[in-house]
């Protein structure tokens, strides 16, 4: 994908909210990227930005080989915004002081506005006071040459400074949560007012973006699109055949793992309502032999990635040969799959190819949905003209049904599991409640009890239900159902499914970064 004219580079140094200042900055209409640190380099040198934010971080700057940002960053003439860690690194790299150890302020706080600047124009006044949030353990005690301090609040006399001259501004609290209030208004400010940047960046303006850049990267080669069904490859596929048309053909590889019916019903879709070349291949008796007693949930999603590599490299020899491989590849997966607090694309998303393709794999990888958030996916499948009730559909993960069995897989327990899930969903559906949850789904849990159904004991597996309620898919909280349904779900799936004897609900949340189940 080019990089787009008009860029906010977010250099990421841990935090666990970098994405939400991404999240707020496109809100406002303008596009950004999330690099870490240990990339910042050459991204960049990539991106050429318009501003940089320096975002929070769990290091402390006091530390010997504690994350910096490149110096190119305060010499390029951009304007910087730093937040927390990104405003100790600010002035521990341009001339002040930072110490550590004793100066601990966690959760809300009050900032007291000592002077107006362009961060704060027509949001907060000099002499009044606001609610922010803290969280940092570290403070800064001398400011560099050329700041101001403009905000200070009980535990950071440093709360806000800014050198307005050269555009470089940082704050001590957190504007991307939504326990700072305004904060998404000073964010705006600084996109807006201080950057320049319009607020021009919509899904119409991105796909016209992609498709001139589809088109640039794959000339006249032939694509093979890995279509699964859901919202991601489906807006993928019709955005790259919108961009280079019959040089696309879609593989839906039914791997046994799918819910019930659902290989079936997306043939049926996509061969009734658009004009894209789909090819379907069972393969669900070589992923489930592969799989067949594998308890390991990493060995799990790898051996799923090198049979979806196998399966597409088959699939493009048939049809002559095939330069590309599309996939659905969203920002979460990019951003879970990079190296920012010691994770790797091996251990988070090891069933998606983020990081690219095998070696001896001769092609190349098109993610156009790379640079979106989930919601952004849904906003442009309406653009692309998707119908509101296909939009809506869950997310299934590319692993199905193998992470939704943890332990050992057999083809029984994929059977049992599948028919729970149905039953589930169809439930969610007739309570009217489909489309007030992010993602529902049932997990067959690999333990076993003993119960007592009519006149006989049973010795049967646990089902867990879980639905979440969230945005983008980087951060869920469970759903709130109430009694009667869980109640009712429960009774049908017991008395339905032979092999479960007992249900319960999960209400574990989902922080940012947090794989889905095992």
């Amino acid at each position: 994908m080019t990089t787009h004219p008009h860029t906010v580079l977010i250099i990421d140094f841990g935090s666990q909210v970098t994405q939400l200042i991404a999240r707020r900055l496109r809100e406002a209409g303008v596009y950004c990227e999330i690099v870490p640190f240990q990339s910042a380099d050459e991204g960049f040198r990539r991106i050429n930005p318009k501003a940089v934010i320096l975002s929070g971080s769990p290091h402390s700057t006091v530390d010997i080989g504690s994350p910096r940002a490149p110096d190119a960053v305060f010499t390029a003439g951009i304007p910087v915004l730093g937040i927390c860690y990104g405003e100790q690194t600010m002035c521990a790299q341009l001339g002040g002081k930072v110490e550590g150890g004793h100066h601990r302020e966690f959760g809300r706080a009050f900032l007291e506005v000592e002077q107006d600047c362009a961060l704060f124009d027509d949001v907060w006044a000099k002499g009044t006071r606001h609610q922010v949030w803290m969280s940092h353990g570290d403070r800064v005690t001398a400011i560099p040459p050329g700041f101001k301090v403009v905000g200070t609040s009980t535990g950071a006399p440093f709360a806000a400074i800014a050198d307005e001259e050269r555009k470089f501004y940082a704050v001590q609290f957190h504007p991307e949560v939504v326990h700072t209030p305004d904060g998404a208004k000073l964010l705006r400010n600084f996109v807006h007012k201080i950057a320049g940047i319009q607020g021009d960046w919509t899904m119409k303006a991105y796909r016209e973006h992609a498709v001139e850049a589809i088109r640039k990267q794959v000339g006249k080669g032939k694509v093979i699109c890995a279509l699964s069904g859901g919202v991601d490859s489906s807006v993928a596929a019709l955005l790259i055949h919108e961009a280079v048309g019959n040089q696309l053909t879609c593989i839906l590889v039914d791997h046994g793992l799918m819910r019930k019916n659902e290989a079936a019903d997306v043939v049926t879709m996509f061969r009734e309502h658009y004009n894209l070349p789909l090819i379907l291949v069972d393969a669900s008796d070589r992923f489930i032999s592969a799989l067949e007693g594998e308890s390991d949930p990493e060995k799990k999603r790898k051996t799923i990635g090198r049979l979806f590599i196998e399966v597409f490299e088959e699939e493009a020899k048939k049809l002559g040969g095939a330069e590309f491989l599309a996939q659905g590849t969203l920002y979460p997966d990019v951003i879970e799959s990079v190296s920012f607090t010691g994770a790797t694309s091996s251990t988070i998303k090891s069933h998606h190819n983020v990081g690219g393709l095998p070696e001896r794999m001769n092609m190349q990888l098109v993610e156009p949905l790379r640079e979106l958030f989930k919601d952004e996916v849904r906003v442009l499948g309406r653009e692309l003209g998707l119908p509101d009730s296909f939009i809506g559909r869950h997310p299934f993960p590319g692993p199905g049904l193998a992470i939704r069995c943890p332990g050992g897989i057999t083809r029984e327990k994929l059977e049992i599991l599948r028919e729970a899930d149905a039953i589930y969903l169809d439930e969610i559906r007739k309570a009217g409640l489909y489309d007030a949850i992010w993602q529902a789904f049932a997990v067959l849990l690999p333990v076993q009890t003993v119960g007592v159904m009519g006149d006989g004991r049973t010795y049967e597996f646990v089902c867990a239900l879980r639905a979440v309620t969230s945005v983008d898919g980087m951060t869920a909280d469970f759903y709130h159902y109430d009694m009667e349904f869980l109640g009712r779900a429960a009774t049908r799936i017991i008395n339905e499914v032979r092999g479960i004897n007992r249900v319960v609900y999960d209400v574990t949340s989902k922080p940012p970064g947090t794989i889905e189940w095992e």
